[in-house]
């Protein structure tokens, strides 16, 4: 397969992984019965809407010019709304409901872009396409890592409600 063959296939792969990642984010949205995850889920949504944006963005000009534009910051995330939501997460859900079980697949989800992207990101000899690759796979760190870290609370708290602790 062409360099440039390679390029569009992994650009169609990442828009296809953003669009999946999208609509399973609206989706646990509206089936969760709690406030704080369901903003934390359309917060995600909305996020993976701009990854879409941006790669579609960047596939047309591939296409049309065979190089990659530039990469411009993305926006960073509000600390302190996610650290409250995430509170509220805690006191909301039950750790083995819906939504706790939405987080742990969101968890799979984020760890797949992370590959694909950190993979391009190694392979890509254009860079801009490099940066770009690199610079998604960081912004999906940032998912996975608030999604882990409020899994692993999600488990805590079950486990100290149910007194599974052993002593």
């Amino acid at each position: 397969m062409k360099q440039n063959d390679k390029a569009i296939e992994v650009l169609k792969t990442a828009i296809l992984l953003e669009r999946r990642g999208k609509a399973f984010y609206k989706q646990a949205a509206r089936n969760s019965k709690s406030k704080s995850a369901t903003r934390i889920f359309e917060m995600m949504a909305e996020e993976e809407d701009e990854h879409i944006n941006f790669l579609v963005k960047q596939f047309k000009n591939y296409h049309k010019h065979q190089e990659f534009l530039v990469n411009e910051a993305h926006p960073e995330e509000d600390d302190t709304i996610v650290g409250i939501l995430t509170e509220n997460i805690k006191q909301e859900i039950s750790a083995a409901g819906f939504e706790a079980a939405a987080i742990s697949a969101a968890i799979d989800f984020e760890n797949r872009a992370i590959e694909i992207y950190s993979k391009r990101a190694l392979e890509a000899t254009d860079p801009n396409e490099k940066e770009m690759y690199q610079m998604l796979a960081d912004w999906e760190k940032t998912h996975h890592h608030l999604l882990h870290k409020l899994n692993e609370e999600l488990k805590e708290k079950i486990w100290n409600d149910n007194s599974f602790w052993p002593f």
